[in-house]
């Protein structure tokens, strides 16, 4: 596997052991209940995550495809990281957005479906990213509608960020449902 594919997929795989640690600081009867009006349960957040993660997937797997038409030769760059002012607001949990519709949760979700669709959209976008190892994916862009153009391993590390920032939201979940 080459070297950029791996450190990304590996920043991957750490933030799915954070989510995971987050989640199971809740306990499992809580994980249904929001914290307050206006903000989401554990269920919702992974609800959420896994709509984002697909549609990351299917953003990553589209831009490869058209580059690969187009005739994407193989990787001979070093790679671009996510930029720190992505990264800075990603970690920056007062800086709140509205997510779009299509990534809203619908509440309906319980923790273990919800976590299940969040896995199988993780390994949409490691079949994705693995499926072109070799190839000049950081050649291979896409836009993000708050971050500008990335490539495709930045989807991944903003992949990995967003759900640390969740998994920083489910622990301030569990903090409120405990007081």
């Amino acid at each position: 596997m080459h070297a950029h594919v791996a450190e990304v997929l590996a920043r991957l795989d750490d933030s799915r052991t954070v989510l995971g640690a987050a989640v199971n600081a809740v306990p499992e009867p809580l994980r249904r209940t929001r914290p307050a009006e206006g903000r989401w349960s554990v269920a919702e957040v992974l609800e959420h995550l896994a709509k984002v993660d697909r549609l990351f997937a299917e953003r990553i797997a589209s831009a490869i495809g058209e580059a690969r038409a187009g005739g994407l030769g193989p990787e001979h760059q070093a790679r671009d990281p996510l930029p720190d002012a992505v990264t800075q607001r990603m970690h920056d949990r007062t800086d709140k957005r509205e997510a779009r519709e299509m990534v809203l949760p619908t509440g309906t979700v319980d923790t273990s479906a919800a976590w299940e669709d969040l896995d199988r959209a993780r390994q949409e976008m490691r079949a994705a990213v693995a499926g072109a190892d070799g190839l000049a994916l950081g050649s291979v862009r896409a836009d993000h509608r708050f971050f500008g153009t990335l490539n495709v391993y930045q989807w991944v590390e903003l992949t990995a960020a967003h759900e640390i920032r969740h998994a920083d939201q489910i622990r301030e979940i569990g903090a409120a449902l405990r007081r």
